[in-house]
């Protein structure tokens, strides 16, 4: 069996060895050891070196999350493998179970048509911007929408320009010859044609996507499907997905009828009426509507960003993608594969009970400040005592800080953070951003790199 040695520092230790000792069935057995320092974010690789002596007798040796250095190097002079855990003491449980059964995010099968739904009124050059934007968050094909009564003179050029750029390309269009000019001008996809439009497909080589006739006529499309399936085309499907209260449910049951009637027939799925005609949060709503299309196993969704609640959605739509087909692959629930689409709260927010913070705010003899959050509320702790209360303001006098504006300064904007997290149920750590998921772009942290102070602690 493996055995495991876990770095750590003073006031963490009781809590993983607590922590350690609650995993049931664990395959490792385990050793901790303090290193000699109070606080174990503060660990480094060249203090690892310094106090922790070769050889070590384990398998592997486990460092706190925020350990910075070069781990790789410390693992050449151990001769066995360190590596960071989890952040968070109390997620070391869900750390050796993701690591036991990875999951491959990189995979997906839906393909994200992203639409610029005012294309008319832009140049080249602005479409082709925006573009760029749309491909970097997830897009696989740019769709340039018509707009009613409106000249798009600039189609081809902007259809040419796309394509230049190595972007697949579809025209949106009501109008039969912006369809054409489109696919002449090497457009890859058409939206949409009909029953009474199928001619369109013989006049170019873009792939079509069929809608009904009117609005829920099932039997034109199955009729459009037939015709295109017997000439051996590729098509898309799209019974088209209606907004609430306005027949979602039914439009549903008619993507399910179409699927039982063409078990292979590739389908697309529209939902910009969702994300663009709900007043809720989209990273869930995309979540639902993908979840749909991997059990639809849809080939394509089109979504849009106009609104600007919606201004994420081809983002969200990327993740909701890979997780839903992560999930429908392995046939396991949509849970425990990633934390980016739980961009407003946390599966689990306070990992430490108030009682836990306590006991380690009762070792310490420092006067630095410490922020915690539980369910009660905001922890501040230092040698002078423990606060709690539910909000910054709450909290400020307690901490006599009027005559230090720079120490003030950082513990506003921690109290602020810490505060917003516990009304909102997130994860609080002291001293690094809220995580919202892929709301928020966050750049990568180099942990192996050495860290200035913070604009809030210089």
């Amino acid at each position: 069996m493996e055995h495991i040695l876990f770095l750590t520092g003073r006031l963490a230790q009781p809590q993983l060895e607590k922590v350690l000792g609650s995993i049931d069935d664990a395959p490792f057995t385990w050793e901790v050891r303090e290193i000699g320092l109070q606080v174990a974010a503060l660990m480094t690789a060249e203090m690892i070196r310094r106090r922790v002596a070769a050889p070590v007798q384990a398998n592997r040796i486990v460092v706190p999350g925020r350990c910075r250095g070069d781990l790789d190097a410390l693992s050449a002079h151990y001769g066995i493998p360190v590596q960071r855990g989890p952040e968070e003491l109390k997620d070391l449980p869900r750390f050796f179970d993701r690591a036991a059964r990875p999951v491959d995010l990189s995979e997906y099968e839906v393909a994200i048509f992203a639409e610029i739904v005012d294309a008319p009124r832009l140049s080249v050059e602005q479409i082709v911007a925006r573009a760029r934007l749309l491909r970097r968050d997830g897009a696989d094909v740019i769709d340039l929408g018509g707009l009613p009564e409106t000249p798009f003179p600039q189609l081809e050029d902007a259809v040419r320009a796309l394509k230049a750029e190595g972007l697949a390309v579809s025209i949106d269009s009501m109008d039969p010859q912006e369809l054409l000019r489109g696919g002449r001008a090497g457009a890859d996809y058409l939206l949409s044609l009909h029953e009474g439009t199928l001619w369109i497909a013989d006049e170019v080589a873009a792939t079509p996507v069929l809608i009904p006739r009117v609005p829920h006529d099932e039997a034109s499309l199955f009729a459009a499907v037939e015709v295109l399936q017997a000439r051996g085309c590729a098509f898309l499907a799209d019974p088209i997905l209606d907004p609430i209260p306005f027949g979602l449910t039914a439009s549903i049951v008619r993507y399910h009828r179409l699927r039982e009637r063409f078990p292979e027939a590739p389908i697309m799925m529209g939902i910009g009426n969702l994300t663009e005609l709900t007043e809720a949060d989209t990273s869930g709503i995309n979540a639902i509507l993908f979840g749909l299309a991997a059990e639809l196993n849809a080939a394509a969704v089109l979504t849009t960003q106009v609104s600007a609640h919606a201004r994420r959605a081809v983002r969200e739509a990327d993740w909701a993608r890979r997780i839903m087909h992560a999930a429908a692959r392995q046939r396991s629930l949509p849970k425990g594969l990633s934390d980016q689409l739980m961009t407003v709260h946390a599966k689990h927010p306070f990992p430490d009970s108030p009682e836990e913070i306590a006991a380690t705010a009762s070792q310490v003899r420092d006067p630095n400040f410490r922020v915690q959050v539980s369910e009660a509320g905001v922890h501040v702790y230092n040698r002078d005592g423990l606060r709690t209360g539910q909000g910054a303001f709450e909290l400020w006098p307690q901490l006599h800080l009027e005559n230090d504006a720079s120490h003030a300064f950082y513990m506003g904007v921690e109290l602020a953070h810490a505060e917003l997290a516990w009304r909102l149920g997130k994860r609080y750590v002291q001293d690094q951003p809220l995580d919202w998921g892929c709301a928020v772009e966050r750049d990568a942290e180099d942990l192996n790199a050495w860290c200035a102070p913070g604009t809030t602690r210089r």
